[in-house]
């Protein structure tokens, strides 16, 4: 049998991938070398409780958006829970409650000492010009490039608004700061820096401006808690698209990818061989060489983005499962701890925390929760330690629990069960090379928008995920499937 197109990897951007080309009438299958999807958004099982692979918020979820429409068209039975406020930070005496509606964040700074209240509330309202154009093309990826003849006059329209976004492409958020006199105002510097690390991968300092301006809206965009974990989602999105005819094959590892003379594919799995005219790779573009054997030449374009991936991150984790403190709200919570502003947000200096809510008895007993705890790894320093990466990865994860203590002992103090994770533990579950995940730093520069058109390592072998532009979160590796299948549906 002959497929439109074989997905490999079940993280978000395969899963949307095959849902999209199964929903249009395409022949797809799917593989997935472990027994679950989700990828680095997944949750999984241990010694009896259930956790988040990564500190998880997601997004997207609202009906009028790309998870949100596909919850309520394929009556996927998911359930949310619209915590207020979605996220608590802390750092150096600030603490700001991140809620529901975004004018009470800008509230908040206005109501410090000493806010600077005219520049806030000037660069707030550019910030939300600027990311509602660049949303308005996220939530309908086939308004990203390349551009077809007909979408020309709806691109046209915006105009005006595509011109507000020129004084600040290829310039950092850090300059946009100082433009808007801003640089010295601590805890907007804070929050920026925070939101930053986990949205684009690098600090709010260098990070490219109109991404950090879209990066803003992120936590108003149909935030919710998955309950039993995101991977409950993930796993509904996949039932939807094996009842749309999808072949769905877990435990199903692809061994090799050929390249025929007609330019369809042969894919080698554990279980047996697939015919596809596409294969949509949801995989670390280094994965790719053992695929295709030794014949394989690299693009000039993916040789650039290895060498931009190779600056980004890995974690380190800690699970917990911990007494509920008596105060505790029995809502799921989400909570971001800086023990240090003037020190780089990695190395557990800054941590993420996902907290599963009282109802959740499937994660942990009654009265206990599941803590998933997350920090940055430079991949940098992890090729640097050599055969000292357990003795670095250990050190991080001890500054990660004394940040905890220091933030929220309630929690801390109660600890009943720990595992922890590494960047070896995501390399060998999720295939990354060095344990990458999240994608290349977004940094300053025109080199941000060279990825906005579609990555073909070969041809018809289209690469989906954090690896490409959009891809920096569940819903934008969801959005990156999306233009895929909405290309190979075109091509067909």
């Amino acid at each position: 049998m002959m497929f439109d197109a074989v997905v490999i990897g079940a993280g978000f951007g395969g899963i949307a991938t095959a849902l999209t080309l199964a929903e249009r009438g395409a022949k797809v299958a799917l593989c997935e070398t472990l027994s679950y999807p989700g990828g680095c958004a997944s949750t999984f099982t241990r010694d009896g409780y259930r956790f988040e692979s990564g500190a998880t918020l997601i997004s997207g979820l609202d009906e009028a958006q790309l998870f949100g429409g596909w919850i309520k068209r394929h009556n996927i039975g998911v359930q949310l829970q619209w915590m207020d406020p979605l996220l608590t930070l802390q750092a150096a005496g600030v603490t700001l409650d991140i809620h529901r509606r975004r004018e009470d964040l800008l509230e908040q700074f206005c109501a410090l000492p000493n806010a600077p209240v005219s520049e806030l509330r000037h660069f707030f309202a550019v910030q939300r010009r600027v990311a509602r154009v660049l949303w308005q093309l996220f939530d309908h990826p086939a308004r990203l490039p390349p551009v077809k003849l007909a979408q020309l006059p709806g691109h046209l329209r915006r105009l005006p608004g595509y011109a507000g976004l020129l004084p600040y492409i290829g310039r950092s958020m850090g300059a946009i700061l100082q433009r808007f006199g801003l640089a010295d105002f601590a805890p907007l510097r804070i929050y920026l820096d925070a939101l930053c690390q986990i949205t684009v991968q690098c600090s709010a300092e260098v990070a490219e401006a109109p991404l950090a301006f879209a990066a803003m809206d992120y936590y108003y965009r149909g935030s919710a808690h998955v309950v039993g974990g995101v991977g409950q989602l993930a796993q509904g999105l996949l039932d939807a698209a094996q009842r749309c005819g999808a072949d769905i094959q877990l435990s199903t590892r692809v061994k090799q990818l050929v390249r025929r003379p007609d330019n369809t594919w042969q894919i080698t799995t554990r279980r047996g061989t697939l015919e596809a005219k596409h294969v949509v790779a949801n995989l670390h573009p280094g994965v790719l060489p053992a695929l295709l054997g030794p014949s394989y030449r690299e693009p000039t374009r993916l040789t650039r983005m290895q060498q931009r991936l190779a600056q980004g991150y890995s974690a380190a984790m800690l699970y917990l499962v911990v007494r509920a403190p008596d105060d505790a709200s029995a809502d799921a919570h989400h909570l971001e701890f800086i023990a240090d502003p003037n020190k780089p947000l990695i190395d557990g200096n800054h941590i993420f925390v996902s907290i599963s809510s009282a109802a959740e008895t499937d994660r942990a007993p009654a009265g206990h929760r599941t803590l998933t705890i997350s920090t940055h790894l430079p991949l940098a320093t992890l090729q640097a330690a050599g055969t000292d990466i357990a003795a670095y990865t250990a050190t991080v994860q001890q500054t990660m629990r004394d940040t905890l203590r220091a933030g929220a002992p309630q929690w801390a103090n109660n600890i009943v069960h720990e595992l922890t994770a590494s960047a070896r533990t995501f390399g060998r579950f999720v295939g990354r090379p060095g344990g990458a995940v999240g994608g290349a730093p977004r940094t300053a520069g025109l080199h941000n928008y060279q990825n906005m058109g579609l990555v073909q390592a070969e041809p018809r072998l289209w690469l989906v995920g954090d690896s490409v532009f959009p891809g920096q979160s569940a819903l934008a590796a969801a959005i990156s499937g999306v233009r895929v299948a909405t290309a190979i549906e075109r091509l067909q």
